[in-house]
């Protein structure tokens, strides 16, 4: 096993956690971009790059955004939100479209992490996906698929732990234990 720090993505992938609780500190235009971009780098089928992105930072549309989840909480107290849409103007293959776009919040996620952001990815928002797209104005071709909360994260320790991979994976065919 490499040491800590060999391997920079590995390291950043084992390290980062969902952050639910930010400072007060706005984010910068040049990590915003940063973010972004690493987004818009992600795999996608035919290249397609089936995804739109809405940057959220101001106070009463964040507030108005609030009001659409069970974790009011996290997003007021988030300085960003990025909203993620599949474009279904651009999509060739739901299935791996909505794949793409996971790849592409990773991306965004893991950016955040590096760049010593916290973040977490919103879904029970989507339980009122209408009045997402009503708040931000967006045409009927764009399916909301996350919304992001990012910030500097508030002083605490997250944790989290994962199943062993013998509980995971299996060797050639279903059923036989992948050893590790």
């Amino acid at each position: 096993m490499p040491a800590p720090g060999e391997n920079k993505v590995i390291d950043t992938i084992l390290n980062r956690r969902s952050v639910r609780e930010f400072n007060d500190r706005p984010i910068s235009k040049e990590e915003i971009n940063k973010i972004l971009n690493a987004g818009r780098w992600a795999p996608s089928g035919l290249n397609n790059q089936p995804w739109r992105f809405i940057v959220i930072r101001g106070p009463e549309t964040i507030l108005k955004l609030s009001e659409c989840t069970h974790y009011s909480i996290i997003i007021e107290g988030a300085p960003l939100l990025i909203a993620a849409f599949l474009d279904t103007e651009n999509s060739y293959n739901r299935t791996k479209d909505v794949q793409a776009i996971g790849a592409s919040i990773q991306n965004m996620l893991l950016a955040c992490c590096d760049l010593g952001l916290g973040a977490v990815w919103l879904g029970e928002i989507l339980k009122q996906n209408e009045k997402v797209n009503s708040i931000l104005h967006c045409p009927p071709e764009l399916d909301l698929m996350a919304v992001l909360a990012i910030g500097e994260p508030a002083p605490g320790k997250r944790t989290s732990s994962r199943k062993p991979l013998s509980e995971l994976v299996f060797n050639e065919k279903y059923g036989q234990k992948w050893e590790e």
